[in-house]
């Protein structure tokens, strides 16, 4: 599918401070945005980033028809441009898709579209370690009509923000007892808009308690561990790494899918199964778990220090540099720089 391009008259380059990148507050100078109308996908063009403009009835804003994914592009020390692992982004966008009543991406909109804004894009991507550029590619309804039922008409948009460090410590994270996020047969495997406005207030109420995170727990009993508001959670217990399995309520992440082939790969037991907050807690007091960390696109690996539960505080050890999480960090970094072989196919390079 032919692309057309219309580059801005001025790039805004020069008004970022690279050396001190906030996430998600800088934008490149181009956006990719595709329509869909009539059953196909049609005028794909790269244009300056800029405004949009919707009539007030759109439906997207009142029924909740939007989807998103985050990726990230990295420079490696020879100027290379890479991608760590789009195709499975890919993936779950369009698996996304379905679930909310949208059509699929093409993969030559998606991959051929990201490659070409990057490639136009390109000095964008940061050069300080650290740092990167952060990928949104999102879809939503453009049907003007005030009535529950799908659109006809969807706007595909990628966008690019250079970006630093997510998280710059190690986290303190609170269990939600009371809210949940997702229940069996819902969306919560879907990255889609109302998944992350639902959390809000919970997440809030554990921001004003001191916490920088919640971890969400199953909806029927609320005595199961399932996932952070912005990455899945893994554990080491008894030196196995322990993460919940995918489902209905857990989005399959990208980041998570990567620590388990890697754990694998060096001959560590992967454990995916249901994890008790009791058996948690008690596991920290007893020493049985040694590590808590979160895993995702925007965080990567974030350590854990602290896990609130009924009013007390659980600390885990100080994490060092022989940790797993911490040599998993530096296996994945050395990857997406390209400074390790890739020899399982996960860069895709621009």
């Amino acid at each position: 599918m032919q692309v057309t391009i219309q580059k801005t008259p001025k790039s805004r380059l020069s008004e970022v401070d690279f050396d001190n990148l906030a996430f998600g507050r800088s934008f490149a100078d181009h956006m990719l945005v595709a329509e869909y109308a009539n059953g196909e996908w049609k005028s794909v063009q790269i244009q300056p980033y800029g405004p949009l403009s919707y009539q007030p009835a759109m439906m997207s804003i009142h029924y909740g028809q939007a989807i998103f994914e985050g990726m990230k592009a990295y420079r490696s020390k020879q100027g290379e441009l890479l991608v760590f692992r789009p195709e499975e982004n890919m993936k779950r966008f369009n698996k996304s898709a379905v679930r909310m009543c949208m059509p699929e991406v093409p993969e030559e909109i998606f991959l051929g579209g990201l490659k070409k804004l990057i490639e136009l894009d390109n000095a964008w991507v940061p050069e300080k370690e650290g740092c990167s550029l952060y990928i949104r590619p999102f879809m939503f309804a453009t049907d003007e009509y005030v009535g529950v039922s799908p659109s006809t008409t969807y706007k595909f948009i990628i966008f690019n923000c250079p970006v630093g460090s997510y998280y710059s410590k190690p986290l303190r994270v609170r269990v939600e007892t009371e809210f949940i996020r997702a229940a069996k047969g819902g969306v919560g495997f879907a990255k889609n808009a109302g998944n992350y406005g639902g959390s809000l207030y919970p997440t809030v109420q554990a921001n004003k308690a001191g916490y920088d995170q919640i971890i969400w727990t199953d909806a029927a009993t609320h005595q199961y561990v399932e996932e952070a508001g912005t990455m899945n959670l893994m554990f080491i217990i008894n030196g196995a790494l322990v993460t919940a399995p995918t489902g209905d309520t857990i989005l399959d992440g990208v980041t998570r899918k990567s620590v388990i082939q890697i754990a694998k790969d060096w001959g560590i037991e992967v454990q995916e199964r249901l994890l008790s907050v009791k058996e948690l807690v008690d596991g920290i007091s007893s020493g049985a778990v040694t590590e808590a960390f979160g895993a995702g696109t925007a965080a990567v690996i974030a350590p854990i220090q602290t896990i609130g539960f009924e009013g007390k505080d659980y600390e885990l050890p100080a994490r060092t540099a022989g940790d797993f999480s911490a040599k998993v960090f530096t296996e994945i970094s050395q990857i997406r720089l390209g400074e390790i072989a890739d020899t399982r196919g996960w860069i895709y390079k621009i």
